[in-house]
């Protein structure tokens, strides 16, 4: 039992004998036939396309049941639903703009009344606009990335926690720019790394509730964000520059976010995944 505290006791040689030891080191897999998320319920902000797509399909193959937000863009929500539905899944889609503290509550309420309860909350919708100079970040700018970023973040979380309880999952999305900055996008990288601060934060405040926070920091993933934050030019060399040589897909990072909202991720809470195609980060 993962709460059972082990017993005074003492083995006189190296490595030790498993057999003697008061309780038993689990070994077994926890629900190994299960789907890992059978019966539960996410809200995935940004879930219409990019990662937050690939994670809600990844979560409905698990037998999650999944409430998309987004802000309108309504032919990838739809388009999503489509996919959710052909698996077999079933999904909320709720248009709006989550800088909106009220909307974020509505999005919580909505799911409960869907659904009936919820479990884990992934926060994932970004923007980012790429700039040479801190001198060319507008005051509207900085506004907005901070507000879509960051504080959004805490308000879906805000809203959420009174009905998450033991064992829920919040796993939150932030970039592998929050651990090396990136030159063009500092306003971006600096909400990133704000993320970070939060999740161990929130992590520890959580923890003797059983509440995990996590967070994944991808690298290059190919989204419609990069076609709509680069040049042609630069669309064209997105991803070349990491070890693997190639941006990632998302569903190439959507496994990550399922381990962090099943109970194979049990004793993990505060930390950082980091699937970015073999940038060294030592994050």
């Amino acid at each position: 039992m993962k709460d059972q505290a082990p017993k005074a006791q003492k083995q006189d040689k190296q490595p030790g004998d498993q057999f003697k030891m008061s309780p038993k080191p689990e070994s077994k897999a926890d629900n190994a036939q299960k789907r890992k998320l059978e019966g539960k319920v996410a809200i995935i902000s940004g879930g219409d396309s990019g990662i937050g797509r690939a994670v809600a399909l990844a979560f409905v193959k698990e037998g999650a049941k999944v409430c998309i937000t987004y802000l309108n863009e309504k032919r990838d929500a739809e388009d999503t639903e489509k996919l959710i539905k052909e698996a077999g899944g079933n999904c909320l889609l709720i248009a709006g703009d989550i800088r909106d503290d009220k909307h974020c509550e509505l999005i919580v309420s909505k799911t409960i009344d869907v659904f009936g309860k919820l479990d884990i909350v992934v926060n994932n919708a970004a923007v980012q606009y790429s700039q040479e100079s801190l001198l060319d970040i507008s005051n509207e700018q900085l506004q907005k990335t901070f507000q879509t970023n960051i504080f959004a973040y805490f308000y879906l979380t805000r809203a959420a926690l009174p009905y998450l309880k033991e064992g829920s999952a919040i796993i939150n999305t932030t970039s592998v720019t929050a651990y090396r900055g990136s030159a063009h996008l500092i306003d971006y990288a600096s909400t990133k790394g704000a993320i970070v601060g939060f999740t161990r934060s929130l992590a520890n405040n959580l923890a003797k509730k059983n509440i995990r926070v996590n967070g994944v920091a991808s690298g290059p993933i190919w989204t419609p964000l990069i076609p709509a934050s680069f040049s042609e030019e630069k669309v064209a060399e997105f991803g070349k520059d990491v070890p693997m040589g190639r941006p990632g897909q998302p569903n190439e990072v959507a496994p990550s976010y399922v381990f962090l909202a099943s109970e194979d991720a049990s004793y993990m809470t505060g930390q950082i995944i980091h699937p970015n195609g073999g940038e060294i980060v030592n994050g």
